[in-house]
Order: C-alpha cells, then structure tokens, then sequence
C-alpha cells in the first residue's frame, strides 16, 4: 500500500496551501487555500488534477473530505469557490474558532476586491454562508470517525487562534499535517503541542526553513525603539498586518509599552475587522496562551486601553500615530491606500512584522528600500519614508521545525509552504542530521510513499510463560570485566553477575487457519516435526605432559593416548590453571570432563581425531591434547579458555583453527 500526496498548492512557495492525501483508499483535502499575489487562474489550486472516479465523476465522490487547518486565506480562501462554485458537498472540518473566524475573512477579503477593487466576483456572501453550513467543528485532541476507516485528531499548532495540525489514519497507516505552526510561545498563544505518534509522513510547513530566529525580547526592544523614535519626531508609522494574530500580539506589547513610558500617542485599528476580532479573542480565551488564560480573572488581555477605531477621513490628519491596517502584505484593502498616502513623507515609518509572499508591496519593500514602486501602469507611488521589517512572524523556525521532525520520527517528511531554495537546504539537512527520507515536490506533483501494514498475531502460552517466567542464570565477572584487559590484582575477588535470560522472541508462524501466531522456538520443532539442531565449534588443543613427572602413558588398543590416571590429573591441573587466570563463569568439573557454559574440554582418547590440525602419530607418546567444543553464543569465552589451555604447555605448538 501506498500514501499518494498531490500537491496543488505552496509547493516550493508560500501561497494556496493545498495537499490532497490518498491514504489506504481515503482521499483528503488538507487546506483549500489562494495565493495572495496573484489575480489571475493561479490564484486558486487546480483543482482539475484530483482524480475523479466513474461512474460519478465529481468531487463528492472524489474527497472523503476537507481539513482545514487555520483561518488565513492562504490556507482557506479558495474554500468557498471549491464548494459553491465547483460543487463539492462533502463534510469539512475545522476547529471552533477557525470556523468562527473564516468567514469573516472570507468576507472582508470578498469586499476589498470586489467592492473596492472592481475584480470579478468569484464567490458571493451566500457561498461563504452555504460554505460554512458544511462544516463540522472539533475540538482538540477529539477523535473523530469520519467514516469506518478513516478517524482524524486536532492538536494545538500555536500560529494564530484556532489553528491545529491534523492526525489522520486509516488502517495501519498514519500521518500528520501541520499546516502552519510555532515551536514557541508569544505574548497570546501557547507553543504547538502533538503527541508522540507512529507516522508513516509527516507534511510540515517550512516558511522559515533556514532561519533561526535570535531572542524575542532583542526584536521587541528594536521594534519599540524604532516605532516610539518615528512617533517621538511626529510620524506616522503604519503596521500592515492580517487582523487576527500579529495585530493582538503587536497591541498587547505596544499596549504594554504605551503604559510604562505614559505615552499618549493614539493607536488605531483599521475598519471593524480587527475590532470584530478582538472580541472573538475575549470569547474563545481557552485557545489563548497560558498567561493570558491566568490573568483573564483580573484584566482581559484583549481590552485595549490605547486602540481606536480609524476612520478614512484621518489618514491626511496631523500629528503622529500607529495603525494597523490590514491585509498584511500590503497586496490591496486599505494597508495600501494608507501606504499611498504616507509613503512619500521621510517622517512615516512602514513596519513589516511578517512575511510577503512574492508579488505583493510588502515584498518590494523587504526586498530593498525602492524609492518608487509601480502599482500598476497608471500609478506610481514615491517611497520615500522609512522601512522596517523585524519578524514576528507566527511561523516556527528552521530550530522548531527540525525539533518536530525529531519529536515525531516520521518514516517520511514532505515540506510544503516554503521557498524552492530554502526547501532544498532544509530537506538536505533532514536527511543528513535525521537520517528521515524528505521530499520537496513542486505544484502538481504527486510523491508516493509505502504505508505501514500490521498484522495482529495471538501468543502461544509457552511464549507467554517463556517471556513471563523468571530464567536467571549466574555467573562470576573477571578481573579483565572488572579492571580491564590489562590490570591483575591478587586479592581481586570476583563479582557474583545474575542475568535473566528469559526468551525475549518468538517466531512468527502462519497456522493454517491463515492467523498469525508468535510461537517458542522449541513449539516450531514440534509443528514440524523435527528435532532441535545446535550449531556448536571444535578444536583439539595439544598439551605436553612431560611435567607429568614419571607417570608415561602408552597407547591403547582403541586409540587412547594416555592412561585413566593420566587424564585425571591433567583435568585437574587444567582446572586449577583456569580457576586461577579465568574467574568468569562457573567452573563445573564432571571427572570426565571441564564445563564453563556451553564451553567443554575433555581429554582426547583418538589417533584420528577430526578436530586436530596435527599429526601425532611419530610424535612423542608424551604429547596429549584436550578436546573442546562449544555454543556460537560463547564464542568470546571460548577463545579465552583455549589461550589459557594452549600456554597450559611448556613447550607451545603453535596452531590454527578449526
């Protein structure tokens, strides 16, 4: 199975964030956005390119449905025009406040171009309404089943009110779309929380993939210092901003500031949009920072001592002020009628506290102080005043993003909602430091990852046992475990090790019932009918027992090379030799033969014997051999006994390994 993602909008730019997701059959919207600098088809995501399946072929049929992340219009503007214009009728979903506050942008943007600019409508007032009839509000964390497959979950993505990124999963497979978020908390929204899930793609947005924003407070202080320098010298300073999210967080720290310093300069929000949206503020208070949400008892943060209603007959008024205007680009709406008007005077100041997209005042003027700007061929606008930008935008950092991606530890990462260039830096970095394969797909491109496929397996009750039941086995630490391979101490006294060497595995069978089933290794011999093999090692080591003192050995009529007596007490000084240089493991002495694990040594009673790289048969009758073998998981331990046997000798044959 496979997790197709089509992207049809802020691939590889900022602008009409829109991701579809075919995810194990379900097919999802995620953001239904427009680009703010662009007036002509590319405004909108082609919509066109969305599969739609025979014999119905529309977009009801198309979508399981729609996920709106947050209420700005690069993630929500098209909304309208897809469900009232294309005619998709399937369900929406939202959070409370995103639901509240869309359509109030919706129809702000509505009026500014189509009322005042002249544009063709391309979604009337009913269509917001009718629009927002099919949406279905959530609340965070609140697992929604959308049908018998797909199930969707909210979580606070900090950014603006009412934003959230979304969990969706359908089977076994699962994703997370952030939309847009902040790693960070500010002076009224908390930081992103998310849970630590199992993803299989993580779709994260990367506006400011390769920044790393320095302290807060340095950027508050500057931008005070540059708007108090600006009204102190009568100028007027315009702060083009969207209504809802820079706007309260601007006025809460100049609100702030206002007090402290006594100033009486007048602040102003333009038009009812920003005034409207405060009110929601004070409303959905529970989706505002901690702080906020502490001090609400006592003041409301979203009262506004300094901040008036502005009216258009005051924008040639004397004397200094601040306004916010919206939208915050400056890409039309009353931001630029103000802009014509106080551009031209050196005294104003224009303070950009977010980001503009290309095509948009707002980006001209960060991209270097122009000293006249076309706005279209009949009109030119003489800059002359003072230029400003100093980021407060919402979005997380490259640091934020990177701490998500590591928090979560997706299988794959698609960034979306950034610039080409910055993409490509951010993605290579990903896989570089994260080792997470990242994709960076233009508009229109569909990547196409494989999907997680679990399958749910009973336990057999002799693995359940096996895994439950103590198995502790005892062992003595060396003094080269405990002092290191070069250290030897004679009072060292060695350590008793306990471990637990319960079975931690099993083996996955397929009954011929077609379950699943985890089964002890010993049951699967029985179920085939087979008895249990155990790959074990040998070596026939060679001894010289001349400092046996007079006792000789003389062969055997089977073989023998040394008496009963003989093997006895080479047995025996062998133990003692390895008592005293090799305190790991319990020495097990059985007559016959020397145990230490799975290691055993015996003397060997052959001419012949298959382990032994030497022939004896002209050698010396005084020569003997002990004959090990041993288990593949004492390996280690083995070697370390066969040095201490072959420097048991006092004449060492030098020899290889079988």
């Amino acid at each position: 199975m496979t997790i197709d993602s089509l992207v049809l909008g802020a691939g590889q730019e900022v602008g009409k964030s829109c991701v579809v997701v075919t995810i194990n059959g379900k097919r999802i919207m995620f953001d239904c956005g427009m680009h703010m600098g662009h007036l002509d088809h590319q405004r909108y995501p082609d919509f066109s390119l969305i599969p739609k399946p025979e014999p119905n072929p529309n977009f009801d049929h198309a979508l399981t449905c729609i996920i709106i992340t947050h209420f700005h219009l690069d993630h929500v503007g098209a909304l309208p025009y897809f469900t009232e214009v294309c005619g998709y009728r399937g369900p929406i979903y939202m959070t409370y406040p995103t639901k509240a506050l869309a359509p109030i942008m919706l129809e702000d943007y509505r009026k500014v171009m189509v009322e005042r600019r002249g544009e063709e409508e391309q979604f009337s007032s009913d269509h917001i309404a009718e629009c927002m009839k099919k949406v279905i509000p959530v609340d965070l964390k609140q697992t929604v089943q959308v049908d018998k497959d797909l199930q969707i979950r909210a979580y606070y993505a900090g950014h603006v009110l009412g934003a959230a990124m979304f969990y969706a999963k359908v089977g076994d497979a699962a994703m997370v779309y952030t939309g847009d978020y902040n790693m960070t908390p500010d002076r009224h929204l908390g930081a992103a929380q998310i849970e630590r899930l199992n993803l299989d793609l993580l779709i994260s947005e990367s506006t400011y993939g390769t920044t790393i924003r320095d302290s807060k407070y340095a950027r508050e202080r500057e931008f005070l210092r540059a708007v108090h320098k600006c009204v102190a010298g009568g100028g007027k300073v315009l702060i083009p901003t969207f209504a809802l999210g820079r706007a309260q967080e601007l006025c809460i720290l100049l609100e702030d500031y206002w007090e402290r310093m006594n100033l009486k300069v007048p602040i102003y929000f333009s038009a009812g949009l920003t005034l409207q949206a405060n009110m929601y503020y004070k409303m959905l208070i529970s989706w505002t920072s901690q702080k906020v949400k502490e001090t609400y008892s006592t003041r409301n943060a979203f009262d506004f001592k300094n901040a008036h209603k502005f009216d258009r007959s005051m924008i040639d008024a004397p004397g200094p002020c601040v306004l916010f205007a919206t939208p915050g680009m400056i890409s039309g709406g009353f931001s630029l009628e103000v802009f014509k008007h106080w551009a031209p005077s050196e005294m104003n100041l224009v303070t950009l506290p977010g980001y503009c997209v290309a095509g948009t005042i707002g980006h001209k003027l960060m991209s270097g102080k122009p000293t006249k700007i076309d706005l279209d061929k009949d009109t030119q606008i003489d800059v002359r005043c003072q230029i400003h930008h100093l980021s407060f935008s919402p979005h997380t950092d490259a640091k934020g993003i990177m701490d998500l991606i590591k928090f979560l530890s997706p299988k794959n990462v698609i960034l979306v909602h950034g610039e080409k260039p910055k993409m490509a830096t951010l993605k290579g970095k990903i896989q570089s430091e994260l080792g997470i394969q990242c994709y960076d797909p233009a508009n229109n491109e569909t990547v196409s990852i494989s999907s997680t496929h679990y399958v749910k397996a009973l336990a057999s009750d002799a693995f359940i046992r096996s895994c439950s039941n103590p198995n502790f086995k005892f062992s003595k630490s060396s003094q080269e475990d405990e002092h290191g391979s070069n250290s030897r101490n004679n009072n060292f006294t060695p350590r008793l090790r306990v471990s637990d060497e319960r079975v931690a595995e099993g083996v996955l069978v397929m009954e011929r019932n077609k379950k699943a089933k985890v089964v002890h290794q010993d049951e699967l011999l029985l179920m085939l009918g087979e008895k249990k093999h155990q790959v074990r090692f040998a070596y026939c080591c060679p001894v010289d027992i001349g400092n046996l003192g007079e006792t000789k050995s003389s062969t055997t009529n089977d073989g023998q090379l040394c008496k009963s007596e003989t093997c006895s007490r080479l047995l025996r000084q062998l133990s003692a030799k390895l008592s005293n240089e090799f305190s790991q493991g319990n020495i097990q002495d059985f007559e016959d033969h020397l145990q230490v694990e799975s290691f055993h040594v015996s003397i060997c009673l052959k001419n012949n014997c298959p382990y032994r790289l030497m022939d004896v048969q002209n050698k010396s009758q005084e020569a003997a051999f002990f004959c090990c073998s041993w288990g593949m998981a004492d390996e280690k331990l083995a070697w370390k006994i066969i040095s201490i046997c072959q420097n048991f000798n006092v004449h060492q044959h030098k020899q290889g390994c079988l």
